[in-house]
Order: C-alpha cells, then sequence, then structure tokens
C-alpha cells in the first residue's frame, strides 16, 4: 500500500529525487533509481510509473527554465521535434496501464539490467566512433522521435541515453543542445502521459511531490554545475546499485 501518513522514507524520497533529477538532466538514468524506490515503498508498478511522471515533469520544467535563461530555445525547432514523440508517449503510457504489475516489473529488472551494460561501456568511445560514420542530419530522427515517445510514455527508465544518442548521431547536434534538447522534449511529452496515468488513477501525488521536490533541485543543480572529478567512483557506486535493484526486481 502507498504512504499516506509522515514516514522517515520520505527522507530517503526527497534524497532519491535529488540524485535522480541530476542525473537525468546531465545523461539520462535517474528513472532507474526512482522507480524501484517507490517499488519498494509499497506501490505497485503502474502506480509507481505514474507517480514518478509527477518529477519527471517538475524537473523538466525546472531544467528547461535554466537552459532558456541562459541560453533561449528556438521554440519552432524544438517544439517540431517535440511533436513527434507525443503519439509515442500517449500509446506507452495506455499500454502501461494496462499490463499486470509483474511483467511490468519483470520488464523493468531488465532495462535495468541493460543499463548496466550501457554504463560499462565507455560512452565517449561509442560516440566518436559513431561520428566518423555519421555525416549530416539524418530523416531517420523523426521514426526515432516517434519511438522513443513510446518507450517514454511506456516506462521512461533510461530514455534519456536514447536521446542522446538520436540527437547527437541523427541531427549532429554538439552535446550541450543535446542536453538542452532532451530536456524541453521530455517536458512536452510527459504532459499527456502524466494526463493518462491521472486519469487511471496510477498517481501517489504525495510521494509525487517529495520526489518532485528533490528532483527539480538535482535538476538545477545539474544545469549550473559541470561534474569534472569522481566520475568513475559514482559510476561504480550506481552500477553495484543498479545490479541489486534490477536483481531483485527481476528474482523476487
Amino acid at each position: 500500500m502507498p504512504l499516506i501518513e509522515f514516514s522517515p522514507y520520505w527522507f530517503l524520497l526527497f534524497g532519491v529525487g535529488v540524485a535522480s533529477g541530476f542525473l537525468n538532466v546531465m545523461a539520462g538514468g535517474g528513472s532507474t533509481i526512482t522507480l524501484p524506490v517507490l517499488i519498494f515503498l509499497g506501490l505497485d508498478g503502474a502506480l509507481a510509473n505514474g507517480t514518478n511522471r509527477v518529477a519527471i515533469l517538475v524537473q523538466n520544467i525546472s531544467s528547461v527554465s535554466s537552459f532558456h535563461k541562459s541560453q533561449p530555445y528556438s521554440l519552432r525547432t524544438v517544439l517540431g521535434y517535440a511533436a513527434w514523440t507525443l503519439p509515442g508517449a500517449v500509446a506507452g503510457a495506455i499500454y502501461a496501464t494496462r499490463i499486470s504489475d509483474q511483467l511490468f516489473q519483470t520488464i523493468l529488472g531488465v532495462i535495468i539490467l541493460g543499463v548496466v551494460i550501457t554504463l560499462i561501456i565507455p560512452r565517449g568511445t561509442i560516440l566518436s566512433t559513431a561520428k566518423r560514420h555519421l555525416a549530416g542530419r539524418s530523416p531517420w530522427i523523426y521514426p526515432a522521435l516517434f519511438g522513443i515517445g513510446f518507450y517514454g510514455g511506456f516506462i521512461q527508465v533510461g530514455v534519456g541515453f536514447l536521446f542522446m544518442a538520436a540527437l547527437y548521431h541523427l541531427l549532429r547536434l554538439d552535446l550541450v543542445n543535446v542536453n538542452r534538447y532532451k530536456v524541453f522534449i521530455v517536458l512536452v511529452y510527459t504532459l499527456p502521459a502524466l494526463a493518462i496515468f491521472m486519469w487511471s488513477g496510477d498517481v501517489d501525488w504525495i510521494l509525487g511531490w517529495i520526489l518532485a521536490a528533490g528532483s527539480a533541485l538535482g535538476a538545477w543543480l545539474a544545469v549550473k554545475v559541470s561534474v569534472r572529478g569522481g566520475e568513475k567512483f559514482v559510476r561504480i557506486v550506481l552500477i553495484i546499485a543498479l545490479l541489486i535493484m534490477g536483481g531483485k526486481l527481476l528474482f523476487s
């Protein structure tokens, strides 16, 4: 059952929100932490998935605002790309509210372990290798955005990595603009996705707002701060934590 009365776990949830907001803006993967924690706090899969969207919405409002202050968006361009994700996000969110809790947790566990693999492979090596084989912008960006929209509407976990790959490889954006576009697009498609979870009653607003408060702070810090030291240690700790959470989801 979701928590209603005050609990010390709320402080944990706020801290998890800070970490996830920071990770989501810098690269992606914040939901690999938040969804398992929400499930471990007693929410079923659909309710955890919907509750997580409150934090996703707030953290992206925070990061888009910060990015826009430093360099205004070209709204026509970024909204054009965001529009391609909307049909997929709606379909993905509807599907997420209809699958069984056990199937959702199995899918989540598999995806989390997949994210671990992407963390082990050096991202810089992948990006530099792909850069040598791609030239110019690709029309494949449009079906890619639709597919990523479906995945984001369905489960969200690791969607930032998919956007980084698509925007960097297919649009040839530099990494700064990859993050700027990514958070704006996620903000846009999260609105209808959250509405679908609300309509199906799969949002715990108390836990959602606690998580969202931490996520907004983490997103703001990620925009303001460039992390250069300690990345290897953080990566190792994250991998270990994800292996534990993914294994528990799959084998519990």
